[in-house]
Protein backbone atom coordinates (compact mmCIF):
# COMPACT_ATOMS: atom_id res chain seq x y z
CA UNK A 1 0.00 0.00 0.00
CA UNK A 2 0.87 3.56 0.60
CA UNK A 3 3.44 3.50 3.10
CA UNK A 4 5.68 1.04 1.47
CA UNK A 5 6.02 3.60 -1.65
CA UNK A 6 8.70 5.87 -1.61
CA UNK A 7 7.05 8.64 -3.54
CA UNK A 8 2.99 8.98 -3.18
CA UNK A 9 0.76 10.25 -6.08
CA UNK A 10 -2.64 11.99 -5.59
CA UNK A 11 -4.69 9.21 -5.03
CA UNK A 12 -2.64 7.87 -2.10
CA UNK A 13 -2.25 11.19 -0.58
CA UNK A 14 -5.77 11.98 -1.08
CA UNK A 15 -6.41 8.28 0.89
CA UNK A 16 -4.23 8.95 3.64
CA UNK A 17 -5.59 12.49 4.08
CA UNK A 18 -9.46 11.94 3.24
CA UNK A 19 -9.68 14.74 0.75
CA UNK A 20 -10.35 15.31 -3.00
CA UNK A 21 -7.66 14.61 -5.31
CA UNK A 22 -7.80 18.06 -6.53
CA UNK A 23 -7.09 18.97 -2.61
CA UNK A 24 -4.05 16.69 -2.52
CA UNK A 25 -2.58 17.24 -5.97
CA UNK A 26 -2.63 21.02 -3.76
CA UNK A 27 -0.69 19.44 -0.68
CA UNK A 28 1.79 17.80 -3.32
CA UNK A 29 2.78 21.08 -5.01
CA UNK A 30 2.88 22.93 -1.46
CA UNK A 31 5.68 19.88 -0.25
CA UNK A 32 6.95 19.95 -3.39
CA UNK A 33 8.04 23.62 -3.43
CA UNK A 34 8.85 23.39 0.60
CA UNK A 35 11.62 20.52 -1.16
CA UNK A 36 12.46 22.52 -4.17
CA UNK A 37 13.74 25.49 -1.54
CA UNK A 38 15.61 23.56 0.20
CA UNK A 39 17.61 22.18 -3.06
CA UNK A 40 15.51 18.90 -3.64
CA UNK A 41 14.29 17.14 -7.09
CA UNK A 42 10.65 16.63 -6.84
CA UNK A 43 8.45 14.94 -9.37
CA UNK A 44 5.11 16.78 -10.60
CA UNK A 45 1.84 15.02 -8.92
CA UNK A 46 4.22 13.08 -6.93
CA UNK A 47 5.93 13.69 -3.32
CA UNK A 48 8.49 12.23 -1.55
CA UNK A 49 6.58 9.54 0.91
CA UNK A 50 9.00 9.91 4.11
CA UNK A 51 8.51 13.81 3.68
CA UNK A 52 4.87 13.61 3.34
CA UNK A 53 4.46 11.69 6.75
CA UNK A 54 7.25 14.20 8.70
CA UNK A 55 5.11 17.23 7.58
CA UNK A 56 1.51 15.90 7.73
CA UNK A 57 2.26 13.56 10.96
CA UNK A 58 5.16 15.33 12.76
CA UNK A 59 7.11 11.84 11.98
CA UNK A 60 6.13 10.56 14.94
CA UNK A 61 3.45 7.87 16.06
CA UNK A 62 1.99 8.46 11.65
CA UNK A 63 -0.56 5.28 11.16
CA UNK A 64 3.19 3.81 8.91
CA UNK A 65 4.93 3.27 11.29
Amino acid sequence: MAEEKKFLSAADVAEIMECSKSKSYGIIRQLNAELLENGFVVMAGKVNAKYFYKRIYDGEGAAHE
